[in-house]
């Protein structure tokens, strides 16, 4: 078995364990990054960069049937066709190149990457078991878990990759289902579902709770659930899946409603999309002595676990689950590894859900204000109001909400639905981690015509003299 020493240890190539690396490997610090499948991780190769991909394809395909049926801004084309393998393809050819960007990332930074899996004996050793080549034994004085998370399976209808299906397999089906139905209405069920039903399928959700996208209020939901009914998706509130059944040779999910009674509803696939669990089985966790919180590892605001110089980050420690949460912290610990003084308390972490349209959510809504024991002032513009949205076709719904504590007019929270408003996600967090008030959104002139304008024109609605709508 060969062996190697390091200073660093990064096992997992995703969204917090490549930035960690490649931080690292910038500091100075001899790094060895163990990835045993892709490097990106869940997030470049199965989720978010794939998804969005979909998602944009599904969006463009769905114009393309509205300028066939109704010449949508003077623009008429002839019966559109979605060969699905050809999306599929390209799809992964963007993959493809982000995962070698990656790789030649890590190259750069002199970092060394190992392609196989990692199995902890203690702490501070793993070995890796690596396709055509012998064993590696690694030890390293500093270990970052960056192990990620996966998809949780309903324990009475596991996936099979034919009828029931992860978001993972969702991201490669070769054709279009005729019936989709989707167990879960939360961000990952409804991007996936909102895709497929602009693809062609009829789709079905069906959710647990009295509501979708728990994360946001009814009025930030509010637009998605009335884009849903426009396009006939049927969703199915307070509902309990309770397994598959076969009627008249056809597949159906039987579920319980909010009545206590059962329904069924034609189902060619099942997407089951209740939410991700750390991955922490099967790599020797139980070997290394740390602490668990629940399902999770038990890290501080630094990272730390119980185990000196063992570090975790991402989605292997909790919520919020989210890329860019885990990229933050890879960074903070490399740098704390190379003796800076840095902590991972963020004000805020912007959340954003691709479906249709688009929801951003950054710091606390009015209630959650409310409940705080704050007064508060509310800013809402609507995007019908914005130029720029009514050119780009993306007026007809949608807002942008800021929240601000009354006294000192510091902003509490911004939340926004609308198409295209999650590339406005990064202002609105900056704006709360900065601890901005009104007055410097107000302040600061925005570009004429973009959709920025109207986090400056809910801005000036809080402080009571809004341009462009009455005040």
């Amino acid at each position: 078995m060969k062996t190697r020493k390091c200073k660093v240890l990064v096992v997992g190539g995703g969204p917090g364990g490549y930035p960690a690396a490649i931080r690292a490997g910038q500091l100075g610090l001899d790094t060895v990054i163990v990835e045993g499948d892709r490097l990106g991780g869940t997030c470049l190769i199965r989720g978010c960069i794939p998804s969005k991909a979909v998602i944009h394809a599904a969006t463009e395909f769905k114009h393309a049937k509205d300028y066939a049926a109704n010449q949508t801004m003077g623009i008429s084309v002839k019966d559109p066709e979605i060969d699905m393998e050809k999306m599929i393809g390209w799809k992964s050819k963007i993959v493809d190149r982000l995962s070698g960007g990656v790789q030649m990332l890590l190259k750069k930074a002199g970092v060394e990457a190992v392609a196989g899996w990692a199995t902890f004996e203690d702490a501070k050793t793993c070995v890796v078991e690596r396709e055509g080549e012998e064993k590696l034994k690694i030890t390293a004085e500093h270990v970052i878990l960056a192990n990620g998370s996966t998809e949780t399976e309903l324990p009475f209808m596991p996936f099979d990759g034919d009828i029931v299906i992860s978001s993972t397999h969702a991201l490669e089906l070769k054709e279009v289902p005729k019936h989709l139905v989707v167990i879960g209405a939360g961000y990952i069920g409804l991007e996936l579902g909102i895709a497929y039903a602009k693809l062609g399928s009829k789709v079905t959700f069906v959710e647990a709770l009295d509501r979708i996208m728990p994360l946001f209020d009814a009025e930030m939901t509010k637009p998605v659930m009335q884009w849903l009914k426009k396009h006939d998706v049927d969703v199915r509130l307070s509902c309990k899946a309770k397994g598959l059944t076969e009627k008249d040779g056809k597949t159906h999910l039987e579920f319980e409603t909010a009545e206590g009674e059962t329904d069924s509803v034609r189902a060619s696939k099942v997407l089951v999309a209740v939410g991700r669990k750390p991955c922490t089985q099967n790599w020797g966790l139980e070997n290394m002595g740390v602490d668990m919180d629940g399902a999770f590892v038990k890290a501080d605001q630094q990272c730390r676990t119980a185990m000196r110089d063992v570090w975790a980050i991402g989605d292997l420690i909790g919520e919020p689950m989210l890329a860019h949460k885990a990229t933050a912290q890879g960074e903070m610990v490399a740098e704390i590894i190379a003796g800076h003084r840095r902590v991972h308390d963020p004000v805020s972490i912007a959340a954003v859900c691709f479906t249709e349209p688009e929801v951003v959510g950054v710091g606390l809504t009015p209630d959650e204000a409310k409940e705080a024991g704050h007064e508060t002032v509310i800013g809402r513009f609507p995007l019908s109001a914005s130029g720029r949205a009514l050119a780009v076709n993306a007026g007809d719904s949608g807002f942008v909400r800021v929240t601000a504590r009354k006294s000192d007019h510091v902003i509490l929270g911004i939340h926004a639905v609308g198409a295209h408003i999650a590339e406005m996600s990064g202002e609105f967090a900056l704006a709360v981690e900065m601890g901005a008030r009104l007055e410097d959104i107000a302040g600061t002139i925005h570009v004429h015509p973009t959709m920025t304008e109207a986090f400056a024109e809910s801005a000036l609605a809080a402080l009571g003299h809004p341009i462009h709508i009455p005040a």
